[in-house]
């Protein structure tokens, strides 16, 4: 019977954030990177499809509906899509709530784990508020740059955690030279700007979300030269930190994200290219959006790859799991 009952899935989702182990707890975090990812590329399929405007109100989809019906001025399949968007947004919220409750019911309590857990809710409901001040403000450049940026600020609690719930709470063991770490650092300044510039490409070209929404100000050659300019900068600077993990002899570990991480920018690169000279399709910009938060994931990997926290420290038996033991009969 017991083993039946561990089979079954409700129950083995049940345990995992109930009765949540280093185990549960890391692959429910990784759940919640992977939602994010998803949410920033259905973001995207919005701003390529012109359907930022589909869902013309907020919170409803428009008049008093909270889901997409007839409207005159919108077609089905656009409010469809932003309709859609929106309830990606909850899959990820209910995620992050699941991922908490687990956090505050592992045992040891790890209260750093509580708080990177905490943020995952609250960053998804900070952005569902941007999102309608997007509708409200019918797809302001700024508003809609921020609406993107809030996913990469996002998946930094994600990723956290997801690394975090797989080690332990010892002081941090340095596994390079401090040169090599302030490079890695700022690699990921680099990454952070490159992010940043990609929204203003976006929102200067003609994937800003509608065919009638404002755009920057900006010349679209002057933003994307200074965008494939900070693209070449970070490129640089993960070729120096790849051969400054190879002259101090980084942990294996620590070379694999880092090459991960020169992969993924490769390709970026490449993609990035091949779309301006094709005149950014719309299945290339998606892509381009993936990779960008592919490339953030990865250098944050290789940022937490480059110390140590010790292992993951042993679960405490719940009260319901303790071996009951008979009570002793009168003599």
């Amino acid at each position: 019977m017991a083993e039946r009952r561990s089979s079954n899935p409700p129950r083995r989702i049940w345990n995992a954030v109930w009765r949540p182990t280093p185990r549960s707890l890391r692959l429910l975090a990784l759940l919640g990177v992977i939602g994010n990812v998803v949410i920033v590329v259905s973001g995207g399929a919005v701003r390529v499809t012109k359907s930022g405007l589909g869902c013309p109100d907020w919170p409803r989809c428009s008049g008093d509906s909270l889901v997409p019906t007839h409207n005159p001025e919108h077609h089905v399949l656009n409010m469809s899509i932003e309709f859609g968007n929106r309830l990606i947004t909850f899959v990820v919220l209910a995620a992050g709530l699941l991922v908490f409750i687990a956090a505050l019911r592992l045992r040891p309590r790890r209260k750093e784990l509580v708080w990177w857990a905490l943020a995952q809710p609250m960053s998804v409901v900070a952005q569902a508020v941007i999102g309608g001040i997007v509708v409200l403000t019918e797809l302001h450049p700024a508003a809609v740059s921020l609406h993107f940026l809030v996913s990469p600020a996002l998946l930094v609690f994600c990723v956290a955690l997801w690394i975090r719930a797989g080690e332990g709470d010892a002081p941090p063991r340095r596994l390079t030279g401090p040169w090599t770490r302030r490079l890695t650092a700022a690699l990921l300044v680099a990454c952070a700007a490159v992010l940043v510039a990609g929204t203003v490409v976006t929102g200067t070209g003609p994937h800003a979300g509608d065919a009638d929404s404002r755009r920057y100000g900006f010349d679209i050659t002057d933003v994307a030269r200074i965008h494939s300019v900070l693209a070449w900068v970070t490129t640089a600077l993960t070729v120096i930190v790849v051969i400054a993990l190879y002259r101090t002899g980084a942990p294996a570990a620590a070379r694999r994200r880092a090459h991960e991480l020169t992969a993924i920018i490769v390709l970026q690169g490449a993609v990035g290219y091949v779309q301006y000279s094709l005149g950014v399709p719309e299945g290339l910009v998606l892509l381009h959006m993936l990779g960008s938060v592919l490339m953030w994931i990865a250098a944050f990997r290789l940022f937490f790859a480059l110390r140590d926290r010790g292992p993951v420290p042993a679960v405490e038996p719940s009260p319901a799991a303790a071996p009951k033991t008979e009570s002793p009969q009168p003599a």
